[in-house]
């Protein structure tokens, strides 16, 4: 038996890995091609945290945890050559499918990154989905992260599935509408519909993960050894709010929210999506449901101006003055809108939320000061602009007062 994950080396897909590792004795496989380390060079950016390579990654797994049970095989998913090999010699039991271009930001930079964005996330999907119909693998369990993105911002509550409609004295549930907002929540629009269709034609049991934003540095794998570390982005295409705040406060500058910041976003701890991904990966075969089921991966909503005054309490501990300061907003958006989630099957995975938003926000700090030099050189890739021109201000008139 086998359990094969993919996008191993990303921010959520490494510590899933961990976690999963750590509570079977069959082998899980890890695939990668490690393109996120690409795009995120390829804008300019970098990790806070050095993140070690593969094979440095599974020797300690093995030295500090007694992880075994991991390897590694690199390659695209995209290709389907690839794809069906991988299917062929491991025929996994489960499949935890991570892997993505997972930045909404990226997506929209103009045309040739739209298209990249969806070709790579929906044919690395359509390859799995086929793999496992054309190799008589049509029982193994199907969990891929999508996101809670692809709800777009409703005025009214979003359930844990279908939506109920009524047609005069009939009743029935249907797919939520796609209302997603980027290039990138529309791969996830459509991966939902493939995964849907894919458990009807070939009966393969889905788990359609619709994954929050994630916040936090540390699982309780990772604490062990630097070598253990998942990679922590902090700019404005791979960063998300969370992290790019609390890049601005480690670098000494105001957290600044657009407006009142009072809409509110969900949100869920490093900690606790691994948490939930590893308990649908080990499910045992008589556990789990032959649908297209869907989980809302998140455990609260949280406003924007909470975040920051968080990260502006927290900071104290870490010998941080944190000023949080409201700035016109630039975004045509509703600063007030509250959104509820439902989440009553994906607690029921992990019982209870590990971990608080004040606790990682204290992970993330302790992270980032230790990588204070790496976050101030590359300040430019996630200040908002009303800071950077404000900087870029400060630095003209110092330099004018040189020369005179």
């Amino acid at each position: 038996m086998s359990i094969l994950l993919t996008g191993a080396d990303g921010y959520v897909g490494w510590p899933t890995a961990l976690r999963i590792a750590s509570r079977t004795d069959d082998r899980v496989v890890l695939v990668d091609d490690f393109s996120r380390r690409e795009w995120v060079e390829e804008i300019g950016s970098v990790s806070a945290t050095p993140v070690a390579d593969i094979e440095a990654r599974l020797d300690a797994a093995e030295a500090v945890h007694g992880l075994s049970n991991l390897s590694f095989v690199e390659g695209d998913l995209t290709e389907k050559e690839f794809t069906d090999q991988l299917l062929e010699v491991h025929e996994p039991d489960a499949i935890v499918h991570a892997a993505a271009q997972p930045s909404a930001p990226y997506s929209q930079i103009n045309g040739e990154r739209a298209n990249f964005t969806q070709r790579n996330n929906l044919q690395a999907t359509r390859n799995l989905l086929w793999g496992l119909e054309e190799h008589g693998l049509t029982d193994t369990h199907f969990i891929e992260t999508t996101t809670t993105g692809v709800y777009g911002a409703p005025e009214f509550p979003i359930p844990e599935g279908g939506a109920t409609m009524e047609n005069q004295d009939e009743r029935g549930e249907v797919p939520f509408p796609a209302m997603a907002g980027s290039w990138y929540h529309l791969t996830k629009s459509h991966d939902a519909a493939n995964m849907r269709l894919a458990n009807k034609q070939f009966d393969v049991p889905i788990s359609d993960v619709r994954t929050a934003i994630v916040y936090g540095s540390e699982t309780e794998e990772t604490r062990a050894d630097d070598r253990l570390k998942t990679r922590f982005d902090f700019d404005y295409y791979f960063g998300t709010v969370a992290h790019r705040f609390c890049a601005q406060a480690v670098a000494g500058y105001p957290v600044t929210v657009y407006g009142k910041g009072a809409q509110r976003k969900p949100f869920i701890s490093l900690e606790d999506a691994v948490e939930g991904l590893a308990e649908l990966a080990l499910m045992a075969p008589d556990e789990r449901e032959a649908d297209h089921v869907v989980y809302n991966q998140v455990t609260r909503a949280i406003s924007i101006v909470e975040i920051a005054t968080t990260i502006e309490q927290v900071g104290d501990d870490h010998g941080l003055h944190v000023e949080v300061e409201h700035v016109e907003n630039p975004r045509d958006e509703d600063e007030s809108h509250k959104m509820e989630i439902e989440n009553t099957r994906y607690m029921g995975l992990i019982d209870e939320q590990a971990q608080s938003f004040e606790a990682g926000v204290d992970d993330i700090l302790d992270t980032l000061t230790r990588y204070q030099k790496t976050i101030t050189a590359y300040e430019d890739r996630f200040l908002p602009d009303v800071l950077e021109n404000r900087q870029q201000s400060v630095d003209g008139e110092a330099a004018t007062a040189t020369d005179d």
